[in-house]
Parts: structure tokens; sequence; C-alpha cells
């Protein structure tokens, strides 16, 4: 039987701890997990902890961690992915993936073609949506540490802030990805439903990316950063 593991959103250590009220809710009410069941805990620092349920209620789960250890180690390879940003479930998967895949930090990019603005309220709610879609991928895949996810940003503003030592845009019309020098990090720019237009294409290259293509065929805004961060680890990273 697969061990259940949990992020925890709080420092961890060994002995006893009361574990948050979302947690405990869906360990105690949803999994219904009993008193003397083992658990994995993880706090994103990249160490794990092994405990026991010693206290199950119906609001309340107390655990006692007894073995820590050093986590899955992360990619050798850093990447930070600028994804365009685009409609509900397939930005979730592009994040959920890229998280799978290691991506150290995801950007939501917002251009031209953009079909979503997101503003206050309503971006503080998507964060924190994203932020649980990249959770719930390090759950399930083994990953000791979060990617980080930034707020929303201009196209414009991030090609200035982002710093990798290779910055590759994706586009149909280029030297393949293979044609590279491993790099220490990297940069992916991916554009959203409708592309990026010709203009941030050539705005980017004047920011030091290069276009890169990853095939004969156009893919998708949600499946380009899965095939994109697949062949970067397999040919720089863990794959």
């Amino acid at each position: 039987m697969r061990l259940s593991r949990f992020f925890i959103n709080a420092p961890l250590s060994l002995g006893q701890h009361e574990l948050p009220e979302a947690q405990a809710h869906y360990i105690g009410r949803v999994l219904r997990h009993a008193v003397g069941d083992a658990v994995q805990l993880f706090d994103g620092s990249g160490q794990e902890f092994l405990g026991e349920l010693i206290e199950v209620g119906k609001k309340n789960v107390r655990v006692e961690l007894r073995e820590a250890f050093a986590g899955q180690a992360e990619s050798p390879l850093h990447t930070h992915l600028g994804q365009g940003l685009s409609r509900g479930e397939r930005m979730d998967w592009a994040i959920q993936k890229a998280t799978e895949l290691g991506a150290n930090t995801i950007s939501p990019i917002v251009s031209e073609r953009c079909e979503v603005r997101l503003k206050d309220e309503r971006a503080d709610k998507r964060m924190a949506h994203w932020r649980q879609v990249a959770i719930s991928a390090c759950e399930q895949c083994g990953r000791s540490v979060l990617p980080t996810i930034q707020p929303p940003i201009s196209l414009n503003d991030w090609l200035h802030q982002v710093q990798a030592e290779l910055k590759l845009v994706l586009h149909p019309v280029a030297k393949p990805l293979t044609s590279h020098a491993q790099p220490q990090s990297l940069a992916f720019l991916i554009g959203p439903e409708g592309g990026l237009t010709d203009a941030e294409v050539e705005q980017a290259t004047h920011q030091g990316f290069h276009a890169a293509r990853l095939g004969p065929r156009v893919l998708r805004t949600e499946t380009a950063p899965v095939v994109a961060l697949s062949v970067a680890q397999q040919l720089w990273g863990d794959l």
C-alpha cells in the first residue's frame, strides 16, 4: 500500500504536531485515516518526515514525526517557465505538468493575444488556486520543493527581469532545441492560445532570447511546456 504523503505549509521537525485544519479534514474525513496509520509529510524545505497519526478527530489531527530524511533531489537544470496566460484548465494543466517536470519558477505571462485578464481579488484567487495545483502535483510526484509561482506579469516586464544562462522562445520556424549547448539555467517563453505575435518574438530576441522549435508540428499552449521541459530535462537535466 502506498504511503500517504502530504504538504504542510509550516516548518516541520521531529515530535508531535497538530495539523492545519484543511489537511486535518482531508486526512480524517475524506481519506478516513485512523490512529496508527503511517504518513509522510514535507514542508517544502527539501526534507521529508515519516510519522504516525496519534489522534484523528472530526476537526483535529495530530501526528508524531519520528524520522527525518533528505527528500527528492531537484534537477541540476534550473528552469523558469514563462507561460502565456490561458483559460482555466489549460493553465492548470501547464502548471501541474511543469511542476512534475521540475520547473523551479513559473510565471504567467500577459501578452497581446491573451484572452484572460486577471485583476485584484480575482488574481489573488487564481494565484491561490495555482499554488494548490502545484502542491498537489508535488504530493503526487514525490517532489520535496515547491516551484515558485509568480503573479501574472506583462511580457515586456518579464523579458526585462528574467535571468537564465540560456533563454528560449518557442517558435515553429527556428533552430531545433537540440542545437543549443548545455546550460545550467534555462528560461522558456511559451505563448497563449493564439500564440505570440511576430513583434513579441522579435522583442524577446532583442532581450537575449533565442528562437527554438520542438519539431514539425505546432503544439497547443498547454502541450508545449510539457514537451519543452521533457526534452530539456532529457538533454540537460535528470530524465
